[in-house]
Protein backbone atom coordinates (compact mmCIF):
# COMPACT_ATOMS: atom_id res chain seq x y z
CA UNK A 1 0.00 0.00 0.00
CA UNK A 2 3.10 2.27 0.08
CA UNK A 3 2.90 3.51 3.68
CA UNK A 4 6.46 4.07 5.46
CA UNK A 5 6.45 3.26 9.40
CA UNK A 6 7.67 5.91 11.59
CA UNK A 7 11.01 6.04 12.88
CA UNK A 8 9.86 7.23 15.89
CA UNK A 9 6.69 5.24 16.66
CA UNK A 10 5.78 1.82 15.39
CA UNK A 11 2.25 2.35 15.44
CA UNK A 12 2.41 5.44 13.26
CA UNK A 13 2.87 5.06 9.16
CA UNK A 14 2.74 7.63 6.32
CA UNK A 15 2.31 8.11 2.75
CA UNK A 16 3.31 11.01 0.62
CA UNK A 17 2.29 11.17 -2.84
CA UNK A 18 3.63 14.78 -3.96
CA UNK A 19 2.13 17.48 -1.72
CA UNK A 20 -0.67 15.09 -0.79
CA UNK A 21 -0.30 12.74 2.30
CA UNK A 22 -2.06 10.23 4.92
CA UNK A 23 -1.40 9.21 8.44
CA UNK A 24 -2.58 5.34 9.72
CA UNK A 25 -2.27 5.40 13.10
CA UNK A 26 -2.24 2.15 14.36
CA UNK A 27 -3.28 0.94 18.06
CA UNK A 28 -4.59 -3.01 18.89
CA UNK A 29 -7.80 -3.36 16.64
CA UNK A 30 -8.37 0.52 15.95
CA UNK A 31 -7.43 2.18 13.00
CA UNK A 32 -7.23 5.88 12.77
CA UNK A 33 -6.92 7.68 9.30
CA UNK A 34 -6.06 11.88 8.76
CA UNK A 35 -5.01 12.76 5.19
CA UNK A 36 -4.97 16.67 3.67
CA UNK A 37 -6.74 14.57 0.13
CA UNK A 38 -10.27 13.19 0.34
CA UNK A 39 -9.45 11.53 -2.64
CA UNK A 40 -6.24 9.61 -1.10
CA UNK A 41 -8.43 8.88 1.93
CA UNK A 42 -11.42 6.93 0.12
CA UNK A 43 -8.72 5.18 -1.94
CA UNK A 44 -6.53 4.72 1.23
CA UNK A 45 -9.86 3.15 3.29
CA UNK A 46 -11.05 1.01 0.16
CA UNK A 47 -7.84 -1.01 0.07
CA UNK A 48 -8.01 -1.41 3.84
CA UNK A 49 -11.54 -3.03 3.84
CA UNK A 50 -9.84 -5.22 0.63
CA UNK A 51 -7.54 -6.86 2.96
CA UNK A 52 -9.59 -6.45 6.38
CA UNK A 53 -12.58 -7.35 7.84
CA UNK A 54 -13.41 -3.47 8.91
CA UNK A 55 -16.14 -1.01 10.02
CA UNK A 56 -16.24 2.18 9.34
CA UNK A 57 -17.21 4.61 12.28
CA UNK A 58 -17.61 7.67 10.22
CA UNK A 59 -15.54 11.42 11.41
CA UNK A 60 -12.96 10.69 14.66
CA UNK A 61 -14.06 13.23 17.46
CA UNK A 62 -12.06 10.40 20.27
CA UNK A 63 -9.49 8.18 19.95
CA UNK A 64 -7.84 6.91 22.54
CA UNK A 65 -9.30 9.18 24.97
CA UNK A 66 -8.12 12.38 23.13
CA UNK A 67 -10.71 14.32 22.16
CA UNK A 68 -10.15 15.67 18.29
CA UNK A 69 -11.67 19.19 17.34
CA UNK A 70 -12.31 20.81 14.43
CA UNK A 71 -12.56 24.99 13.72
CA UNK A 72 -13.44 25.11 9.85
CA UNK A 73 -13.46 29.05 10.19
CA UNK A 74 -10.02 29.25 12.17
CA UNK A 75 -8.43 26.46 9.77
CA UNK A 76 -7.79 24.93 13.15
CA UNK A 77 -7.49 21.01 13.74
CA UNK A 78 -6.60 20.19 17.33
CA UNK A 79 -6.00 17.71 20.01
CA UNK A 80 -6.76 17.42 23.55
CA UNK A 81 -6.78 15.56 26.83
CA UNK A 82 -9.04 18.10 29.26
CA UNK A 83 -10.93 15.42 30.55
CA UNK A 84 -7.74 13.92 31.86
CA UNK A 85 -7.22 17.13 33.88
Amino acid sequence: MGFEENKVDQCIYQKVCGCKFIFLVLYMDNILLASNNIDLLIKTKRSLFSYFNMKDLGKAYFFLGIEIYKDKERKLLGLSQKSYI
